[in-house]
């Protein structure tokens, strides 16, 4: 196979006109150039250049070879140019995986950011739950997820995971604006155990942790409805079927409804990034930052979130709900 350095070289003596000139242009002795073109001509079996005192001399075979490369040398300087770019973060595809909240109110500032520094880059997004997107990013399907887990519910993470904190997120109290605890400054679950709820899915770390809150509070929530969709929980709600507890993230103010903080409530949800262990590429440390900026925003703005830049403790539901108790 033909070296394209040396045809490069090649193409630069035949601009030049001399060893020595090319040798000057490209950065080699003039030794180098003349040990690279005797190479390309033991290659392609036929002289190149007509050698003297004074100068040199193309042969046919060498301007017919310089044409036909010109191409292929065109082409492989834009690659450089390309992988130069690439190596910078302005070039391929970013596979970012998210859960939907995120994808609706933390991905759209911090995605604009990335594209601004990342002009040439394009982004596809999956959605998905914590374990299904964690899965991904173990297996290198996905640079960077964004996934949630709650306090109270045990979440690990696979090894080859690394998780970069975001937010921590309040649990709000969602009653209708008729409720008799509606005007409350403060509600605890023990003020709430008569009461009908909705709540996620049986599956949902969501329903996982009002089960738990309930239990430190020494009952069992009695829930009507269930549904992962906030918006649906929130139209539960305000019709009176059953009060709800939603993550400062999901909550959006609506009519009917009353959000309340709870009292004597330290559990959070908690927004993080995940990568994979391996050293981090310009791309995926480029969108962790433009996501911390936006978790900055975000925190900024809305009641209930807090910007988290280290990983929360691990809380023990048995400890959490035996601490409740006590209180």
């Amino acid at each position: 196979m033909l070296n394209p350095v040396h045809l490069r070289t090649l193409s630069v003596v035949l601009r030049t006109g001399s060893f020595a000139d090319a040798a000057r242009e490209i950065g080699y002795t003039g030794s180098a150039v003349s040990q690279q073109v005797a190479a390309l001509e033991r290659a392609v079996q036929a002289p190149l250049v007509e050698r003297d005192a004074q100068s040199i001399r193309p042969t046919e075979a060498a301007k017919f070879l310089a044409a036909r490369a010109a191409d292929i040398i065109n082409a492989l300087s834009h690659l450089e140019d390309d992988m130069k770019g690439f190596s910078k973060g302005n070039y391929g595809l970013l596979r970012l995986g998210s859960f939907s909240t995120a994808s609706q109110r933390l991905l759209p500032a911090g995605l604009a950011s990335y594209l601004r520094r990342h002009p040439n880059s394009t982004v596809e997004l999956e959605e998905g739950g914590p374990a299904e997107l964690a899965a991904l990013i173990r297996e290198a399907n996905l640079d960077v997820a964004v996934v949630f887990h709650h306090d109270l519910v045990p979440q690990k993470w696979p090894a080859n995971v690394v998780a970069v904190p975001l937010l921590a997120e309040e649990l709000l109290l969602l009653v209708p604006e008729s409720h008799r605890l509606a005007a409350a400054d403060s509600i605890t679950m023990a003020d709430v155990a008569e009461e009908n709820w909705v709540s996620g899915k049986e599956d949902s770390s969501g329903d996982a942790c009002l089960r738990h809150l309930c239990a430190g509070a020494g009952y069992q929530p009695r829930v009507n409805v269930r549904s992962n969709n906030y918006d649906a929980i929130r139209g539960m709600v305000r019709s009176g079927l059953g009060i709800a507890l939603v993550p400062a993230l999901d909550h959006v103010p609506t009519d009917g409804i009353v959000a309340t903080r709870l009292g004597g409530c330290g559990a959070r949800r908690h927004v993080s990034a995940l990568r994979q262990k391996t050293e981090a590429g310009v791309s995926v440390t480029s969108i962790l930052n433009c996501l911390g900026r936006s978790a900055d925003r975000l925190a900024a703005s809305t009641p209930g979130l807090i910007r988290q830049t280290k990983q929360p403790e691990a809380m023990a539901p048995a400890e959490y709900l035996a601490g409740l108790r006590a209180s």
